[in-house]
């Protein structure tokens, strides 16, 4: 889940001079509906940024919402293109100001695509990227990670890809019972079936998984790919690894 806001600037500052306004700045303003998850925590952060700018407040709450919007996944060719649209509405000098504070707020991040990518890719799921996948590093081709959800009853963990990466053709046995479900969660992937052709999952989407069957699953080529890999209990269950995708299968994909 993301990480809950909490906030006591109100109260720090007018708990005893203006006690009702602390609370709802406080406890409602950042403690209701900042934790509202109607919209994605990027998107609200865009807008905040957004209103101030449009408002002319270029003072240090609009800082702190900078700050904020970069630590939920806004890049700094994001924000660059977001303070120029709002200029043509609302006005060049308040473009100019926001910028003065905005090259501030991303002095230190190289301008890289693929850390901006990853962190904009984070910013669209609940569940955690988590730490690069090296105990299974052999059987991927690219950079991949992972984090458990679940390692009781049944075991769930987010695996996420970056563009380009897909594990080996595996298949899952058990005696009894077993298999993997997958959930995609955020981006865009790829799941295959042996002697099929590819599916394209998004989020929101599932495939059943039966043991058996030799498969590969990873992310588009141009996208990143989050999904939960669900355990499904079985008795003697193991996986078997096999051959890479090799570039010619996988080439074909879009």
């Amino acid at each position: 889940m993301m990480e809950k806001i909490v906030q006591t600037a109100g109260r720090a500052s007018l708990g005893e001079f203006a006690p009702e306004f602390a609370h709802f700045n406080d406890d409602v303003l950042f403690g209701e509906n900042w934790n509202n998850q109607d919209i994605d925590r990027k998107a609200r952060c865009i807008i905040t940024v957004v209103a101030l700018m449009s408002s002319g407040i270029t003072d240090s709450s609009l800082k702190y919402h900078l700050e904020n919007a970069k630590k939920s996944g806004v890049t700094k060719k994001e924000i660059a293109a977001i303070i120029t649209h709002a200029a043509f509405y609302v006005g060049w000098p308040k473009g100019w100001a926001v910028f003065n504070m905005a090259k501030e707020v991303w002095a230190e991040e190289a301008d890289t695509e693929p850390t901006d990518a990853k962190a904009a890719h984070a910013a669209e799921m609940v569940f955690p990227i988590g730490a690069p996948n090296d105990a299974f590093a052999q059987y991927f081709i690219g950079q991949s990670y992972l984090a458990p959800v679940s390692t009781s009853q049944v075991g769930i963990f987010n695996v996420t890809f970056e563009p380009g990466c897909r594990n080996n053709w595996h298949v899952h046995h058990a005696d009894k019972g077993g298999g993997q479900i997958l959930i995609c969660v955020a981006g865009r992937g790829y799941y295959q079936e042996w002697g099929k052709d590819a599916v394209e999952m998004k989020p929101g989407d599932c495939i059943n998984i039966p043991v058996g069957v030799k498969h590969w699953h990873g992310a588009a080529p141009d996208s990143w790919f989050s999904h939960l890999a669900v355990e499904v209990p079985g008795e003697n269950g193991s996986n078997e690894w096999l051959e890479p995708v090799d570039d010619s299968q996988y080439g074909i994909l879009k």
